[in-house]
């Protein structure tokens, strides 16, 4: 991919405050503001028209989740800002949002449908954050031209939402048929094979990979910790049934780099 020019606005000259983000010869805008500075978002233009909205936040047992909603124009003149602040009863508490429009208000009922769907899908299948939508929302339906422009605008919301802050829509690994073999390292420990690969955030394990069934009492607790994130991707055959993201890069017994 060429490079892209990203420019952000601190709203309030604070790093971890409002932020407005636009990328050259793009017409959307990603704005990523706090849950408690909502209320200083009146006079924002932008946020009173139509688009889409993703609620960032934790849930009672600290793992990271996001919900993915759309909003209208109104009457009210309020749009986005009032669907916001709305009761999500998906998502038991946000604390900041990222939100996406365009600086010409051109989104309609139908490609506000449409992104609210290819969002919540890549987010689910991306893996990183627990979706909490409780439905899987309509596409809605568009022209083919309306389905490329509208892919356009999501590539570019894509980089956009990474780089201020919220990897959502980046797969955890590349696809199989994409990775390079001479990266992969492979181990085979008592009757157990799994494989793997350094990424710059950690370490991913493979879908596929054996996990023990048991642990020892010398088993480190940021092992046990993982073990039970994760139990719902392990089969009854006690293998992996996604990548799995490990933020501590794992020491193993017979773990060596994998050539073909």
């Amino acid at each position: 991919m060429s490079g892209k020019v990203l420019t952000m606005y601190l709203m309030d000259g604070d790093p971890i405050g409002r932020i407005k983000c636009k990328i050259a010869n793009w017409t959307g805008i990603v704005y990523k503001i706090p849950r408690i500075s909502i209320d200083n978002c009146d006079d924002i233009q932008e946020l009173t028209q139509s688009g889409v909205y993703l609620l960032f936040g934790t849930d009672k047992d600290e793992n990271t989740v996001v919900y993915i909603g759309q909003a209208g124009n109104r009457k009210n003149g309020r749009g986005l800002l009032q669907r916001i602040c709305e009761p999500h009863n998906s998502i038991d508490y946000w604390s900041e949002v990222i939100i996406l429009t365009t600086g010409d208000g051109s989104f309609g009922p139908t490609e506000i449908s449409y992104l609210e769907n290819r969002l919540f899908n890549m987010a689910r299948k991306a893996g990183r954050y627990d979706v909490k939508n409780s439905n899987d929302p309509n596409p809605g339906n568009v022209t083919e031209e309306k389905e490329c422009e509208l892919e356009e605008f999501i590539n570019y919301a894509r980089i956009a939402v990474g780089a201020i802050g919220h990897r959502v829509f980046e797969p955890i690994a590349l696809p199989a048929e994409s990775r390079n073999s001479e990266l992969i390292l492979h181990m085979e420990y008592k009757g157990a094979i799994a494989k793997g690969q350094c990424t710059s955030e950690g370490f991913v394990v493979f879908k596929g990979s054996s996990v023990n069934p048991e642990t020892t009492k010398k088993c480190p607790s940021h092992v046990t910790k993982n073990r039970k994130k994760y139990a719902d991707m392990i089969n009854e055959e006690n293998k992996l049934t996604a990548d799995v993201f490990l933020t501590v890069r794992p020491v193993l017994p017979g773990l060596s780099a994998e050539h073909h």
